[in-house]
């Protein structure tokens, strides 16, 4: 059984962490802003503000990983934000020996081979390329930091959300730096699949140091 905090553990990404890691049976922390409407059993809700280096030192301390669901929104918005909190978290893991996952989008992710990202493209919106470019950097932190730091990014799919939940299936790709599509083209996964390919990654670590993407 492994000690699991996740960082957001409350918001859509989080919580899908958050259900699959309590249903193995794993202890799990999820740290938010607020609590949830209906807490799952098992699980410790500790509430904080993760602009405060204690808040997230407390957040480490003896977990085995530490899991980043957080998203530049709110009052996480605007440039360099997120990616500040990110590098102290990755400072504090790397310091207590604790493995640390972030939860990237699908906007730097490559739709092919040497590029371009699919944040770059026409099609992608607008709205959201702040946001992209945001999590893009934290991997830029990631790659370029120090190599004592154990760590994984996880992209999912594009079409995964709040909007579009889906179900579980139980199966699911795991892919590189290239956007995964089926045969029609889709990019998607559900909540559920992505928790259990996240929970999965801790349980038998086959990445380090490096970003993989989830998706049917």
């Amino acid at each position: 059984m492994a000690h699991i905090t996740v960082l957001g553990g409350t918001g859509y990404a989080g919580s899908t962490i958050v259900a699959a890691a309590a249903g193995k049976g794993h202890r799990v922390v999820s740290v938010s802003r607020t609590l949830p409407g209906s807490p799952l059993t098992g699980v410790e809700y500790h509430t904080g503000d993760v602009a405060d280096d204690a808040v997230l030192a407390a957040a480490v301390q003896d977990a085995d990983v530490v899991v980043s669901a957080l998203s530049p929104r709110g009052a996480l918005e605007g440039a360099g934000v997120l990616r500040a909190i990110e590098a102290t978290v990755a400072a504090l893991a790397k310091d207590a020996g604790t493995r640390f996952g972030v939860v990237g989008g699908a906007g730097s992710l490559l739709v092919a081979e040497g590029g371009p990202r699919l944040a770059d493209t026409e099609a992608f919106p607008a709205a959201f390329k702040a946001e992209a470019d945001e999590m893009a950097g934290v991997l830029d932190d990631l790659l370029a930091g120090d190599p004592a730091l154990d760590w994984f990014f996880v992209s999912p799919a594009a079409g995964f959300g709040a909007w579009a939940p889906g179900e579980a299936t139980g199966h699911y790709r795991i892919g590189g730096d290239v956007l995964l599509v089926d045969a029609n083209g889709n990019s998607e996964i559900s909540g559920a699949d992505f928790g259990t390919a996240v929970v999965a990654e801790i349980e038998q670590p086959a990445h380090h140091r490096a970003r993989f993407s989830v998706a049917y």
